[in-house]
């Protein structure tokens, strides 16, 4: 059986009762955390964080240590595999992520190298030994990546982008060149995840950040086919009575509210949603797990909207096994810590009246 301490949310990923609603954060190992920001200082920069496995095993246990939460996720990037095929990936001061090289032409896909995870990568899986082993037991471990479609806008665009025009005149312009690009990017993924799982991972999520830019029809084309691809490669193990005998496997589409059903239909294990969607209007709950959804400028606001917030999320899930209590995106790095705290109290507190464990 499950050595975990605390397995509410595997539980919870595989639909299973639990007593309370589990609950952690994206981005919960960051900016706002003040012990964080030392670390950051001490170490130079953010990447020399991510390529030291002791730094990295750091970050991810400082919310832990702080806070209730019900999972540790690793600290890294979306962005690790683009930067082990030789694209250069920086932080400029204040700026997001940008790459030293972009992707502009067929011959540019052709010639990129699919990683070896254990080779260029293998600094994600010492820190993901590494801090399973610190974490002993006390919550369960979620690995993560970007999705196939994401990473090749950063590759593309060179960085962030607003408009993202550079890869959408290749998606209606040289189809066929991207296509290409996101096949290896999904076979380069679906290693890198299984890489991550043999390390101790124990859950996986993918991240398709902007996945909401796509039209409606370029969405299931070039994102969601991709993750599925992803997703037949996984080696997840059987579900058992232990718990952790199987890897369980969230997708995340910021934006993606419109194809819930179609993310849904993937064989996912749960789906991410952002602040946008209503979650009494998932018409699957209790059969797919659920992750989300409160908009994270909530927590700029006192105890009471606070509450009144977690209480409308709680409501609109209702009285289902599979939830997995979560921002509908990313902390934000000048949020008070003291909000952090409340929220994760009242999720574990209001939620109890919603399982019969």
């Amino acid at each position: 059986m499950s050595q975990l301490k605390n397995d509410r949310y595997l539980r919870a990923l595989q639909c299973q009762p639990t007593d309370y609603t589990p609950i952690w954060m994206m981005r919960q190992a960051g900016r706002y955390l003040p012990e964080y920001r030392q670390l950051r200082a001490k170490s130079g920069n953010f990447m020399t964080m991510c390529q030291t496995p002791e730094l990295a095993c750091e970050a991810t246990l400082q919310p832990l240590k702080r806070f209730d939460l019900d999972a540790a996720i690793i600290f890294s990037d979306i962005l690790t595999i683009p930067d082990a095929m030789g694209f250069g990936l920086y932080f400029g001061a204040s700026e997001g992520p940008k790459f030293t090289k972009s992707i502009s032409c067929l011959s540019d896909i052709k010639q990129l190298p699919i990683p070896d995870p254990m080779q260029s990568l293998k600094y994600v899986m010492d820190a993901i030994s590494l801090t399973k082993k610190e974490l002993n037991g006390k919550v369960p471990l979620i690995g993560f990546s970007g999705s196939p479609w994401t990473l090749a806008t950063y590759m593309i665009e060179g960085g962030s982008s607003k408009t993202f025009t550079k890869i959408k005149k290749m998606l209606y312009d040289e189809p066929q060149a991207l296509h290409l690009l996101l096949e290896k990017l999904a076979h380069s993924v679906a290693l890198y995840l299984n890489a991550q799982i043999q390390s101790g991972a124990q859950s996986i999520m993918i991240f398709d950040t902007w996945g909401g830019v796509l039209s409606h029809q370029s969405y299931q084309t070039f994102s969601l086919d991709y993750m599925q691809l992803v997703l037949s490669q996984l080696k997840q193990g059987k579900k058992s009575e232990d718990i952790t005998s199987y890897i369980p496997v969230t997708l995340f589409t910021k934006g993606g509210g419109l194809w819930l059903d179609s993310i849904i239909n993937t064989g996912c294990d749960a789906v991410g949603v952002d602040w946008t969607v209503n979650l009494s209007q998932i018409t699957q709950k209790g059969k797919i797990a659920v992750q989300g959804n409160l908009e994270p400028c909530v927590l700029y606001a006192g105890k009471q909207v606070i509450e009144s917030n977690v209480e409308v999320v709680l409501n609109e899930f209702g009285h289902h096994n599979g939830h997995i209590f979560n921002l509908g995106h990313g902390i934000q790095q000048d949020i008070p810590v003291e909000s952090v705290q409340h929220l994760i109290e009242a999720v574990h507190r209001q939620s109890k009246r919603f399982h019969h464990d």
